[in-house]
């Protein structure tokens, strides 16, 4: 499926993602040890449950990426030309291992390119939740994207 080109973003559409991630001990491991986060709070089960949540969180990095990843297929994928920044990231609630990611995409403005004409730049604001609807993530990314072409 490829993705929407700027002219076809209309700010406060929101796109309910089918894709959906379970999230496993592998997954966390292989992601934390990847990018050399030591962190006993997502690889050390026993450090992990003397903390009060009493298991291994789900590196929030890693939920991010999962995040912004699964919305890729319905509105970037293949006509984007680049992230320009994330900001407003945050993450209200931990994810664990077993639980399941599911996103929603909110177009918050698009705006021509004021030095490229062919491009524009679209907001999106990225919410991520558990399987039980706690909001674990939410992230306002900005993304340069490519017109229709003429």
């Amino acid at each position: 499926m490829a993705g929407l080109y700027f002219d076809e973003f209309e700010v406060g559409h929101v796109f309910k993602h089918e894709l959906r991630r379970t999230i496993t001990e592998s997954d966390n491991m292989l992601f934390s040890n990847m990018t050399l986060n030591p962190q006993p709070l997502h690889i050390d089960f026993d450090f992990a449950s003397k903390t009060e949540w009493g298991k291994p969180l789900v590196n929030s990095l890693f939920t991010l990426g999962l995040m912004i990843g699964i919305s890729v297929n319905d509105t970037t994928i293949g006509t984007t030309v680049g992230n320009l920044g994330m900001s407003e990231t945050k993450f209200p609630h931990p994810l664990f291992h077993g639980d399941t990611l599911r996103v929603e995409t909110e177009v918050k403005a698009v705006r021509e390119s004021k030095s490229r004409p062919s491009q524009g730049i679209v907001t999106f604001i990225h919410r991520g939740f558990n399987q039980n609807g706690d909001l674990v993530a939410i992230c306002e990314r900005a993304a340069l994207m490519h017109k229709k072409p003429a």
